[in-house]
């Protein structure tokens, strides 16, 4: 048997699956209803254990194709049921052999609803699975001192710079915790893509003479990263920019909005976002504990795009002046609706506009001379 103990003295026992080891984690909620293997190898949940509010988990199996990276960084799964006996014609193991494989623990049979609930009402918190020999005041004292981590994208990032050829457009892709989705749809553009790492600096980034820089995804505050505030401050004006979720909220770090926390984020695959610039509204796939503050836009050179209908959060951005755009959301899905993939077309479009104005502005010039 495990035990699942929340920091504020809750606790829920259950079956334990996947790996023996105890973890400790910040707990979040996902409430999507399928696509748990892109959502646990999605390295955005690094350093926490997730609760997916679908009953039951696994049904269909793990396979080969669906994976957001090779070695997922989340620390615990936590569900109300888990599936051992899949049945898709794609499984090629159980969630709990994978689990097993890459050392995740995880804790079935509990609660889930009253857990969520716990989470909507006080937000997230730490919390530990452990066996239910450890002694619940242990677990408590443990918990109150372990701080949270805040190296998350350093974890998940690429250590070294690496080269997906195309014959299109020169892309640089900076990882801060990159989902393969991103990857994917590039490829499928035919764009040759370097990934970085996240602490790559302008310099280095413009001295690979890119059409434009991708800032990903990623697990955390993006406060905890200013070194990729900088490059991006520094990159901002210079080259076309898109950024996705962590790479969204540096954006705007990057030209002087703010960020907070929020009580328990979004996770999911069903969160509706309205555009402003067309009245349309899209069902985006979502992974994130922080937002950007509307009301810290006002001062910037930054105007509001797209909104969240379920809280009015910011969800999307756009630079007055240069070719920069941001989306808090994944336009990549994996999992969920590809209802945006249409952005990635839109960033090389923006990228052509930016080459055509650029070489008339170099004609022009000519001429003057």
């Amino acid at each position: 048997m495990k035990q699942l103990v929340l920091e504020d003295g809750t606790v829920f026992v259950g079956e334990g699956f996947g790996s023996e080891r105890e973890s400790i984690g910040e707990v979040v909620f996902n409430t999507g209803m399928s696509g748990y293997q892109e959502v646990i190898s999605d390295p955005s949940y690094y350093g926490q254990l997730i609760t997916f509010t679908y009953p039951l988990i696994g049904n269909y199996g793990i396979n080969r194709d669906d994976f957001e990276t090779v070695n997922p960084g989340v620390f615990g799964v936590i569900v109300k049921e888990h599936c051992d006996f899949p049945s898709n014609f794609r499984n090629e193991e159980t969630i709990d052999e994978f689990l097993k494989a890459k050392n995740i623990p995880g804790i079935s049979d509990i609660d889930t609803r009253k857990l969520t609930k716990i989470i909507r009402q006080h937000g997230t918190m730490k919390a530990m699975i452990t066996s239910t020999d450890r002694p619940v005041s242990e677990v408590l004292h443990i918990l109150e001192a372990t701080p949270l981590l805040n190296d998350q994208v350093k974890q998940v990032s690429t250590v070294k710079p690496y080269v997906v050829p195309g014959r299109g457009e020169r892309i640089v892709l900076v990882d801060y915790g990159m989902k393969h989705g991103i990857l994917r749809e590039f490829t499928k553009r035919d764009c040759h893509v370097t990934v970085v790492p996240y602490h790559t600096s302008s310099e280095e980034i413009l001295r690979l003479k890119p059409d434009g820089v991708m800032l990903s995804n990623g697990p955390g505050d993006p406060k905890d990263v200013p070194e990729a505030i900088q490059t991006i401050r520094e990159l901002i004006g210079q080259i076309p920019i898109f950024g996705i979720c962590l790479g969204h909220q540096l954006i705007a770090l990057a030209s002087d909005a703010d960020t907070s926390k929020m009580k328990f984020g979004h996770r999911g695959i069903n969160q509706p976002v309205k555009d402003l610039d067309t009245g349309r509204t899209y069902i985006t796939s979502q992974n994130h504990g922080y937002a950007v503050n509307l009301h810290s836009l006002e001062q910037t050179e930054l105007r509001l795009s797209q909104v969240s209908l379920n809280d009015n959060s910011v969800e999307g951005l756009k630079h007055k002046t240069h070719p920069v755009f941001s989306v808090q959301y994944h336009p990549e899905s994996s999992p969920g609706p590809e209802d945006t993939a249409h952005l990635f077309d839109e960033f090389l479009t923006m990228i052509d506009h930016h080459q055509k104005t650029m070489k008339e502005d170099s004609q022009c010039l000519s001429v003057q001379i």
